[in-house]
């Protein structure tokens, strides 16, 4: 059973797997069963219309005879518009005989495309982050009024609003310090993915983090290293995304400075958004701002300053918005059901030819 809210979700699904879906490539159980039924049906029906060709009266005492009215302007092609709903039946009737033979795919290797990111989502988890930063929303359920708790329902809120969406990103997440850890590699498992940000913040396991420093530019390498590992480099849809106080004036990292570092992820045309969480402080009021604003946006994404749950907020749905996308993977399966394309596509046929048949008297006609 599938809840309401859960249909349009669902409905996407059949539509990019319907998309994705080559018949001349599947296996089908049922073959010679589903040919059977197809052959059923189509004799009924040809019963049907011999049985009522036949049973047919013609004309005698029980019927009144009237004389034809002559049509000199020919019959109009928009009378087959009345068949409409017969039609849709019939149109949905092949899908229905191929969900019925059961199609599935052997083993394959495919390549899919859908509506999303890759997205490298980066945590500060620094000494720095204790700062308050009072949230009524974010920091509903947080322990305290931390930067760091705010930050992590921050990036908890852009992945249910890119799960709410039409997205299937790839999402790697990265909690970062003195140094920059991979905590969960690339995934298009959003639970894994919030399930690991819940994790991280939790307070016992902010405390007991090691490095309380703040070296973001770590963290950019360790996320370009993370797009290297995974081959996608050279992909279009790569994404950067950090939330961080932004107190770090470390300008150069292993003999290069902010600006190279951010100049590899220029070249592989990955954007970088940063949120900069430092309450009630504006643009400029905290002293990097002036290196990574301009480091940032060379990149082609976006530095945000926000000082107050209200610009976090809106920074989140100007990053939604400016991520739309699409990506190219490539899938592997063995023995993967392949019937409910079909049967989407036989269902809406049927439901619309139905609407038709029980709304509009005009359609109520069968040949």
């Amino acid at each position: 059973m599938v809840s309401i809210t859960q249909v349009p979700a669902v409905l996407r699904e059949a539509v990019i797997e319907w998309r994705n879906a080559r018949a001349a490539d599947l296996l089908f159980t049922h073959r010679a069963d589903a040919i059977i039924i197809a052959v059923v049906l189509i004799g009924l029906c040809a019963a049907m219309l011999v049985g009522r060709a036949m049973t047919r009266q013609k004309a005698g005492r029980t019927q009144v005879a009237l004389p034809a009215v002559l049509e000199w302007s020919g019959g109009s092609w928009t009378s087959l518009v009345r068949h409409g709903a017969l039609l849709l039946f019939l149109a949905g009737l092949p899908f229905f005989v191929l969900a019925l033979a059961d199609p599935y795919s052997s083993l394959t290797h495919e390549q899919v495309s859908f509506p999303g990111r890759r997205i490298a989502l980066m945590i500060d988890a620094s000494s720095s982050m204790m700062a308050r930063f009072p949230a009524a929303h974010l920091n509903a359920k947080a322990p305290n009024e931390a930067t760091f708790f705010t930050t992590v329902a921050a990036a908890e809120t852009f992945i249910r609003q890119r799960m709410s969406g039409k997205y299937h990103d790839l999402i790697g997440l990265i909690e970062f310090g003195d140094e920059a850890y991979v905590v969960t590699p690339f995934t298009s498992d959003y639970d894994n993915i919030l399930l690991s940000l819940s994790l991280i913040g939790d307070w016992t396991e902010f405390m007991k983090f090691p490095d309380q420093g703040t070296t973001i530019g770590l963290a950019i390498e360790q996320g370009v290293g993370l797009f290297r590992a995974f081959d996608f480099l050279d992909a279009a849809g790569n994404l950067m995304l950090i939330f961080s106080d932004g107190q770090d004036t470390q300008v150069m990292i292993h003999g290069r400075n902010v600006n190279e570092i951010l100049e590899g992820a220029r070249q592989t045309k990955i954007p970088v958004y940063f949120v900069r969480t430092s309450y009630n402080k504006g643009l400029g009021a905290v002293l990097p701002d002036d290196i990574w604003k301009p480091a940032v946006e060379a990149t082609g994404g976006r530095f945000y300053p926000a000082g107050d749950e209200s610009a976090v907020l809106n920074a989140i749905k100007d990053i939604d918005v400016r991520s739309a996308g699409r990506v190219d993977v490539k899938r592997y399966s063995s023995r993967q059901p392949k019937f409910g394309p079909y049967a989407f596509m036989a269902t809406g046929f049927w439901t619309i030819a139905l609407a038709l048949q029980l709304t509009v008297p005009y359609f109520r006609k069968f040949p």
